[in-house]
């Protein structure tokens, strides 16, 4: 099935360009996609999430390193979108991650808005920066790289 040039992802075609899924699918959508340049992913988080069981009971904190993950997931849907790999199986791997700082909590009832740029890619391997925003206040920042296993022509 062709898949039309978008601005937007929603949870179907995400499903179709990245391997997670629940409870590991971190991401609910992806807007203003300008492929081989930048998007930005959406993620509601919710109480009833299970990592909320163990971090931290009474105070659920949604960990940082899921925010991280959901970025680069989001930069997932970005190059699968530039690289028209829909429905086509690829696989993403983290290969490093520098410079990451967090800014604030981020709780049940916020929405993280987790801005991607890519600094470097085209082709197997990717360099990304990314922002995590809550209500336009930055809660986390990285920049990361990662490689696409990409299916054989």
């Amino acid at each position: 099935m062709d898949v039309p040039a978008t601005s937007t992802a929603d949870l179907d075609l995400i499903q179709r360009i990245i391997p997670h899924r629940y409870p590991f699918l971190l991401i609910d959508k992806v807007r203003d996609i300008i492929p081989d340049v930048s998007c930005v992913g959406v993620k509601c988080i919710t109480y009833n999430e299970p990592q909320f069981t163990g971090h931290f009971p009474g105070m659920p904190i949604f960990p940082g390193v899921m925010i991280i993950e959901a970025m680069a997931q989001t930069s997932g849907v970005l190059v699968g979108l530039s690289m028209d790999l829909v429905d086509k199986n690829a696989k993403v791997f983290f290969m490093g991650v520098d410079g990451v700082k967090f800014r604030r909590k981020v709780v049940p009832g916020d929405v993280l808005e987790l801005h991607v740029k890519a600094l470097r890619g085209g082709g197997r391997v990717w360099k990304f920066e990314g922002k995590a925003y809550v209500e336009g206040e930055l809660a986390c920042e990285a920049t990361f790289t990662a490689m696409f296993d990409l299916p054989k022509a």
